[in-house]
């Protein structure tokens, strides 16, 4: 399987997968989410990679959704159904706090929808001062998915992620490293050196203890992981999809209005 909207490259023992749809910034679709699991399966069985980072553009590491193709979808009467979407980009996000190689997130821009859920899915996260957080989906009538909410309440708290979640506000690069989401938050034209220090300094530590650390925290903390994602995530998100508040949420985003919900 060749890449059309991912980079992939490996030197100095380091795997660099590049998200590069820049003409929607880096929507995740179903291309996109299979490219990123093909990408970090080739990572895991690669004996030369001991470290992966995974990074968008300067402008954003992802937008999240495609939410042009849900307005399209909206306007021609279909049916908007995301489940295979988000189940492939569940196991994405999902596959990468289980693989045994560390995996860091470098960010610039927006990380916004589902792109909060894969830069948080990282072991380290690695932000560009520019970075903003938004758990957008509320603002379309959704709920948060990719494992966002479950992601997010284990690194920052249940509080904390439910106030973002219900106001859909954005969170600032340092915000992120004060409540422990981010490790390193670095100017922008720093960004790509600072990951590519830390990742190389990771890459000659000890390969099989960091193994069996990830190997313990996906016990300890994500062990039901992909129970919550198939038995939660995508029957709630099912729900919010077949709403009118979501086919309002999708035109008036797509209009640059504000949304008129009415809760049903």
């Amino acid at each position: 399987m060749g890449f059309e909207k991912l980079l992939y490259s490996v030197e100095d023992g380091v795997a660099v997968i590049t998200m590069n749809y820049i003409k929607n910034l880096n929507a995740i679709d179903e291309q996109m989410a299979e490219e990123l699991k093909k990408a970090l399966d080739d990572a895991q069985e690669d004996p030369k990679v001991k470290v992966v980072v995974l990074k968008g553009s300067d402008r954003a590491f992802s937008a999240g959704g495609d939410v042009g193709y849900f307005y399209h979808l909206v306007q021609k009467g279909g049916e908007v159904n995301m489940d295979s979407l988000i189940q492939k980009c569940g196991l994405v996000a999902d596959g990468i706090k289980k693989m045994s190689k560390i995996v860091i997130t470098s960010v610039s821009g927006a990380a916004a929808g589902a792109g909060i859920s894969l830069a948080a899915a990282g072991d380290f996260m690695i932000c560009a001062d520019n970075s903003k957080f938004i758990l957008a989906f509320v603002n379309l009538g959704l709920v948060p998915d990719t494992g966002a909410t479950y992601l997010l309440s284990k690194s920052i708290g249940a509080a904390r992620t439910m106030e973002l979640a219900a106001t859909g506000r954005p969170m600032t690069a340092e915000e992120a490293k004060a409540v422990g989401l981010a490790y390193q938050v670095v100017p922008k034209e720093e960004l790509t050196e600072a990951t590519m220090k830390f990742a190389r300094k990771l890459a000659a530590g000890p390969l099989i203890a960091y193994k069996n650390i990830k190997k313990q925290m996906y016990a300890a903390n994500y062990a039901d992981f992909k129970q919550y994602l198939d038995k939660i995530e995508v029957p709630t998100q099912r729900e919010a999809t077949s709403s009118d508040d979501f086919k309002e949420g999708c035109c008036a985003f797509i209009e640059k209005r504000d949304p008129k919900f009415v809760g049903e």
